[in-house]
């Protein structure tokens, strides 16, 4: 018996700060001007994407003591950006990152209730954790937390939240049939929470809205992360990229689900991709040597090797071979803010020097080599196929595309590839509902219902 072909689900990470990012090309526009973000909408929803999706910046990052050059073009607020959103699309999910180590629960959940009501349906809340000191040095309790303590405090967010929303029930407010006057009914209960993190009782303000909860997405890939997305998570924005990684990560986080009392289908798996395309193979190949290029350059290069090796390496010829000193493990905060710091970096270090010996590669090149995310590469029908291969192999249910131009870097591949995936059958033709649960599981009915209240809800 043939298995059923899936549907491949796609979503557009808006290509803000980033080092997927090409700056200095003449077609990138504004990171921070309304009409960027209604262009990079307004194609996503063209192209039936699931939904939109912005990330959090809470600090500007520093290398050696200075502003990141991939931070200085600013970032706005991900919720007044997705609110707007929400006004000139009507189908498009809206996701955004919301950190739950610098916020509140309360303010969290009427945040995306609000989202959710104004959007008729298609919030999404990408849920991380933060135990970086010097992000926290931003806000009022410093906000360092041990690795351990990061997902107490958000499956603590997430319990409380939940039972916020569902301290409304959706017939909670209704109209008195004379006077016409909406007000509230025995079914608003107040609600009461006693937790490690957080001591809450009163009556929450917000109707219930029309998903429930916004749909949930979660992307730590440390086991406490994985196990925490089993748990909680309608989608996984995960960073495996090859077929076997991604088929084995799949698997894994896949395989825990059953012990929190929830189906496989119950979650979409949704890597980054990065894409280029070209009119042959070979067209595009030379196109996506050029950006990678365009996004590494010698000082880049340089500022990607100085976070592992935690020494002062500008005065190391970015086209020459790597350093002949050791990296300092001592000094990997040489670069402070949300990036990945490396744990046994005289390790990688050593595993980077085979790697550039064995092919020859300059520090430049290995950098290249290194930072490059899952890409496609091809004509539009090659990345086509490329995409549908992954998720038929079960490597995933689809992917979270990162163009590297803002705000016009998605056009191309709305325009060629979407028309090659729906001419395979794997890709709708419309949408055929109205929130952004009913985009991701519109091949699993079961999993549209309403989520359910618990028996004892606002307690």
């Amino acid at each position: 018996m043939n298995k059923p072909r899936k549907l491949v689900h796609l979503a557009a990470h808006f290509p803000g700060v980033n080092n997927t990012t090409v700056w200095g090309d003449p077609a990138s526009g504004s990171q921070t001007e309304f009409a960027s973000f209604v262009h990079f909408a307004h194609t996503a929803e063209r192209g039936l994407f699931d939904f939109l999706f912005l990330a959090e910046g809470l600090r500007l990052r520093e290398h050696r003591g200075l502003i990141h050059d991939l931070d200085v073009v600013g970032r706005p607020d991900t919720f007044t950006v997705l609110n707007a959103l929400a006004a000139v699309t009507t189908h498009l999910g809206l996701g955004g990152t919301i950190n739950t180590t610098f916020n509140e629960p309360v303010e969290i959940a009427k945040q995306f209730a609000s989202l959710d009501h104004l959007s008729g349906g298609r919030a999404a809340w990408n849920l991380v954790t933060s135990s970086d000191a010097f992000t926290g040095e931003n806000f009022r309790r410093g906000g360092f937390l041990k690795p351990e303590q990061r997902y107490d405090r958000a499956a603590e967010i997430l319990e409380v939240a939940k039972k916020l929303w569902d301290s409304w029930a959706s017939d909670a407010v209704r109209a008195d049939p004379v006077s016409g006057v909406f007000a509230p009914d025995s079914a608003i209960t107040p609600v009461r929470h006693q937790g490690e993190q957080f001591d809450i009782r009163g009556r929450f303000g917000t109707p219930r809205s029309p998903q429930g909860y916004p749909v949930l997405l979660q992307s730590g890939d440390s086991d406490a992360g994985r196990e925490f997305g089993a748990a909680t998570a309608d989608a996984i924005f995960s960073r495996h990229g090859t077929l076997e990684a991604g088929q084995a990560f799949f698997q894994d986080l896949k395989g825990r689900m059953p012990r929190y009392g929830r189906r496989p289908d119950d979650l979409k798996i949704l890597p980054a991709a990065t894409f280029v395309l070209g009119d042959s193979t070979r067209d595009a190949e030379e196109r996506a040597d050029h950006v990678r290029r365009q996004q590494v350059g010698g000082q880049t290069a340089i500022a990607f090797l100085e976070q592992v090796w935690g020494r002062d390496l500008s005065g190391y010829d970015p086209d020459g071979p790597l350093p002949d000193v050791d990296p300092d493990p001592d000094n990997v905060s040489i670069t402070r803010g949300r990036v990945r710091h490396e744990k046994d970096t005289v390790s990688l270090a050593q595993q980077w020097r085979e790697l550039a010996s064995s092919r020859n590669l300059s520090i430049r090149e290995l950098i290249i080599e290194t930072t490059a995310r899952q890409s496609f590469i091809g004509t539009p029908a090659q990345v086509a196929e490329q995409i549908d291969s992954y998720v038929q192999s079960d490597a995933s249910d689809g992917f979270i595309l990162v163009p590297h131009l803002t705000p016009g870097g998605l056009d191309e591949f709305v325009e060629k590839v979407i028309p090659e995936l729906q001419d395979r059958g794997s890709f709708r033709t419309e949408y055929t509902g109205s929130t952004l649960r009913d985009h991701l599981f519109q091949d699993t009915p079961a999993r549209l219902e309403e989520p359910r209240h618990p028996a004892n809800r606002g307690t």
